[in-house]
This record gives C-alpha cells, structure tokens and sequence, in this order.
C-alpha cells in the first residue's frame, strides 16, 4: 500500500502538520516525493509511525525516539517487545490510579471507609515502579534480589505521615547539598549535615541492618559511577554527586 499525507494521517489518527514536522525534524521521511512536491509514504514508513506513536503513548521525546530509530543496531522486534511491557507496566499503574479513584468515590458515598494509606497507595506503587524500571537490576546485582524486595515492602509499608516526613527529608538534602557545594568544603559542618541528613533518608528505604559506613560509601560511589543517579544529583548544582561521594568518604574513612 502506498499513501498520500492525508490517507497516512486518517489511518495514524495524527495530523498532517504532525506529519510534515516529523518530516522536518528528520524523524519520519516519505519514502518519496512526487515532481508536484506530493509526500508518499509505504510500508516502512507505517511500521515507523506505528513505533513513533508507541513511543508518544509513553512520553518519550522525540529526540529520544529519533536517536533510538536511526540507530543502526535498532531492533524491531526487541523494540515492540519493550513496547509491550512498558505499556503492561502503564495498565497496571492504571488501573491501581482507578482503584484509589472508585474507593474515593464509594467513601464521599458514604459505602465504605478508606484509610488513609489507601489514599496514597497509587502514587507509591508508581515510584515503586518507577525507580524498579529505572534502577532495579543494578540494585538487585549489587544488594541481591531479597534486600531490594524487602526495601519495595518497606515503602508499601509506609504510613502517610512517613511518606511525608520522607519526601520533607529528601528536601533537606537537596537544600543541604546545594548549600555545602556552595561552600566547597567536604569536610566542613555543612557537606556533613547533608550526608547526615542523606543518611536518615537512606534508612527510610533500606532494610533494619543493612546500613553502615561502607554501604552508604559504595552507594555514594555508585551515584558518580552511573549516569542516571549522577544526573539526578548534578541537577541540584553542577558536581553534586561527585562532592556527596567525597564527603560520605570522608565520613566512613
């Protein structure tokens, strides 16, 4: 099948300004253009806007789908089956979101009590799942299976004013880093005060026993080794993550 602008548009459900702009940006070429400057489009280019539109249902940015797509190792088939269990991982944070939002409803009805740790149970289980997507095979290879398992239940666990004494601790950290940064000194009260505070935030998420000096060090040193938790602390101020892995060093030492 070979399709104008328009028919590709109708079939996609997209617009064919869409359409252009990904021409534009090089994201999706017609497979040709017509002496009248018409844009045809075939088979390939389907199966591209398929893998873009998969793509958008998970909010990746289109740079990150054009780098993916351009790749010259990219793999359809592995591709689509990440797809699929992204898009398992979506329904199923979903219809926990439902759940919460029918067991609201039933309580203003007055058909049932909810408690409070019902009320917040899908926002965790999304972090839950979030950060299990993000960096759960790193966690299990240095920690093991059992240790990130029971660090999962812990925050299950969670009661709501736990969860808010830990999202006001991860505050504290980031002001605190930022301010010991500031200063320069990693050995100064203030780098201290924030690896203290790093600590207690720690404890909220590992399991009873499992912290001590040297884990809290190899954790730190993991945050400059891997790019993502590196990011994650350098968006606080340029170098945070390296100067945090220093001053927990210098704690432990």
């Amino acid at each position: 099948m070979e399709y104008g602008i328009k028919e590709l548009a109708q079939l996609a459900g997209v617009s064919t300004r869409t359409l252009r702009y990904y021409d534009e940006v090089g994201l999706l070429k017609p497979a040709y253009v017509t002496e009248a400057g018409y844009r045809k489009y075939g088979s390939e280019q389907v199966d591209a806007l398929q893998h873009i539109r998969f793509f958008r249902e998970l909010d990746v940015p289109l740079d990150d789908i054009r780098t993916i797509m351009t790749c010259k190792d990219f793999d359809r088939m592995a591709v689509l089956e990440e797809h699929r269990e992204a898009l398992i991982n979506k329904r199923e944070r979903l219809n926990v979101l439902i759940e919460t939002v029918e067991k609201t409803i039933d309580s203003i009805r007055g058909e049932l009590i909810m408690k409070d740790t019902e009320k917040f149970e899908a926002f965790k289980q999304e972090i839950i799942d979030e950060n299990d997507r993000a960096y759960g095979s790193e966690v299990c290879e240095r920690w093991g299976q059992d240790v990130y398992a029971q660090s999962q239940q812990k925050v299950k666990s969670m009661t709501p004013a736990q969860w808010a004494e830990v999202t006001q601790l991860s505050d504290e950290v980031n002001e605190a880093l930022a301010a010991a940064l500031a200063e320069g000194n990693p050995a100064g009260e203030l780098a201290q005060k924030a690896c203290d505070l790093h600590r207690q935030w720690l404890c909220y998420f590992w399991p009873e026993g499992m912290y001590s000096p040297q884990a809290h060090r190899g954790l730190a040193e993991m945050y400059v080794a891997d790019e993502r938790f590196k990011a994650h602390y350098d968006a606080i101020a340029p170098g945070a993550a390296e100067f945090l892995c220093e001053a927990i060093s210098l704690r432990s030492a």
